[in-house]
C-alpha cells in the first residue's frame, strides 16, 4: 500500500505552505478584481479538455490543447493591468519600501469637517488617501504642494475660483502632496449611472489600487467614497467617518498581535481553506505522485471470443503475477480489482492449449507499463456442450417406431 504522506519532510511542509499563500494570494486578488467570471471561464474550458481526453475525444481534445498553448499570452492581454499592480506590489514589498504613515486623528477629524461644509455648500472635491500601492503611475499632472493638510488650505485649493479646484488632492503623511492631478477614468457605467467626472475619476483610481477616494458632488450635495472598485454614497457623516477609520485601521493594523492574529484567521477563511486543500491535493498528485514505484498484484485471467459451442473446462494457472511499474499517482486513482488478463481463444478447439501471456493481454490504466508475468503461459481446457436433440427430429423419431409396430 502507498503512502503518499508518509515521507513528507520539512522541505514538503515548506512548500505546501508557500504555494497555499500564493494560491490564496490569486484568490483574493480575484475576488476584489472584475476578474472572476473570466477565471471560471478559463476554469470550464480546462474541465471540458480533461473530460475530452478521459473520454478519448481526439478531435476536441486536440483544438483545446491548442488553444491553451496560446493561453499564457491571452492570460497577459486580459489581465495586464492587473498583472501590473501584482509586480508592483512584489517590488515594493521586496524592496523594502515603507507606505506613507497613518493619518493622525486631528487630520481624520479635518478631513470629515471640510468635506461637510463643502457638500453644505454644494463645493466639488475629490481627495485621495494614498494607501499603500504607489500612484505615480496612474495620477497625470498635478502641481507639487507639499503644504500640512489644513482646512483653509482644502477651502482655497477647490474653491469655484480657483484654477486647480476640478483637479483631485493627493493626501500622504499628513500632507497635500498634490493637487490639481488627473485621475484614470472608470468605465464601470454600471456604477457611474446618474454620476459625473469626478465620481468616474475616484472609482477609477480605487479599481486600480489600494487608494481611498472621497468626492462631494457639487450638484447635488453628496459625499461618496470609492474603494476596491466600488462606489458608495455616504449617508452621514459617522457612517464616512466609521469608512475612513476601517481603511486606516486595514492599511496600518495597531500593534496589537493577539488581536492581530485572529482577524488574519478570521479573514477570508473560506478562501484559505480552499487554496490549502487544493494545494494539498497538488502536492499530493505531482511531488509523491510523480516518483515511480513498483507494485505486484495477483490477476485472474478471463477468457474471450469463446466460440459458442464449447465452454471452460479448466485455466491453469487461475491467475498471473503482474508487476507494474508507474508513478505513484497512476496507482493511487486507479482500482486494482479492475485489471484484467484477457485471453483469446477464438480458434480453441475441443481439449488442451496453451497460450502465451503478452502485454497487450493485460488491461491496465494509462501510465503504468507491464515490468513482468509470472507465469508466460497458461493452460486451457475447454469442451463442446453437450448436443440437444432438435424438435423435428424427435418427431421422425416417433414417426419410424410407429411403422415398425404396424409391421
Amino acid at each position: 500500500m502507498l503512502a503518499p504522506f508518509g515521507d513528507i519532510g520539512f522541505t514538503d511542509i515548506i512548500d505546501i505552505g508557500f504555494v497555499a499563500v500564493l494560491l490564496y494570494t490569486v484568490m483574493v486578488w480575484v475576488k476584489q478584481t472584475r476578474a472572476p467570471f473570466v477565471v471560471i471561464g478559463i476554469f470550464i474550458l480546462a474541465a471540458v479538455y480533461m473530460l475530452a481526453r478521459q473520454l478519448e475525444l481526439q478531435l476536441t481534445a486536440w483544438i483545446f490543447q491548442g488553444f491553451f498553448a496560446i493561453l499564457l499570452i491571452i492570460i497577459v492581454v486580459i489581465f495586464q493591468e492587473e498583472l501590473r499592480q501584482i509586480f508592483e506590489r512584489i517590488a515594493v514589498w521586496s524592496l523594502g519600501k515603507k507606505g506613507p504613515r497613518p493619518l493622525r486623528s486631528g487630520t481624520a477629524d479635518i478631513l470629515i469637517k471640510c468635506l461637510a461644509d463643502f457638500a453644505k455648500n454644494r463645493i466639488g472635491a475629490l481627495i485621495v488617501l494614498r494607501g499603500r500601492d504607489p500612484l505615480e503611475r496612474h495620477i497625470m499632472g498635478g502641481i507639487e504642494l507639499g503644504g500640512k493638510l489644513s482646512e483653509p488650505l482644502l477651502a482655497s485649493i477647490f474653491d469655484p475660483h480657483s484654477p486647480g479646484h476640478d483637479g483631485a488632492v493627493l493626501v500622504e503623511n499628513d500632507r497635500i502632496s498634490r493637487f490639481a492631478a488627473h485621475l484614470p477614468l472608470s468605465k464601470d457605467f454600471y456604477q457611474l449611472a446618474r454620476v459625473g467626472t469626478r465620481h468616474s475619476a475616484a472609482l477609477g483610481l480605487a479599481e486600480l489600487s489600494d487608494a481611498f477616494c472621497i468626492v462631494v458632488s457639487e450638484e447635488r450635495g453628496t459625499i461618496s467614497v470609492a474603494r476596491d472598485g466600488k462606489l458608495r454614497e455616504v449617508t452621514n457623516l459617522q457612517q464616512l467617518g466609521a469608512w475612513l477609520e476601517d481603511f486606516l485601521q486595514e492599511r496600518y493594523p495597531s500593534p496589537d498581535r493577539g488581536r492581530m492574529s485572529v482577524q488574519l484567521l478570521r479573514e477570508n477563511w473560506v478562501e484559505k481553506a480552499i487554496s490549502l486543500c487544493l494545494t494539498l491535493v497538488l502536492w499530493y498528485a505531482f511531488v509523491p505522485g510523480s516518483k515511480i514505484a513498483k507494485v505486484t498484484y495477483r490477476i485472474p485471467i478471463t477468457v474471450e471470443n469463446l466460440p459458442s459451442n464449447l465452454v471452460v473446462d479448466k485455466i491453469q494457472p487461475p491467475e498471473v503475477k503482474a508487476t507494474f511499474t508507474g508513478p505513484r499517482r497512476a496507482f493511487y486513482l486507479s482500482d486494482h480489482r479492475k485489471l484484467k488478463v484477457t485471453v483469446d481463444t477464438s480458434p480453441a478447439a475441443s481439449g488442451q492449449r496453451t497460450f502465451r501471456i503478452l502485454e497487450q493481454n493485460v488491461q491496465r490504466p494509462r501510465g503504468l507499463t507491464v515490468d513482468e508475468l509470472t507465469p508466460t503461459t497458461v493452460t486451457i481446457s475447454v469442451k463442446k456442450l453437450p448436443q440437444e436433440s432438435k424438435p423435428h427430429d424427435k418427431g421422425a423419431s416417433a414417426v419410424q417406431k410407429k411403422a415398425d409396430q404396424v409391421s
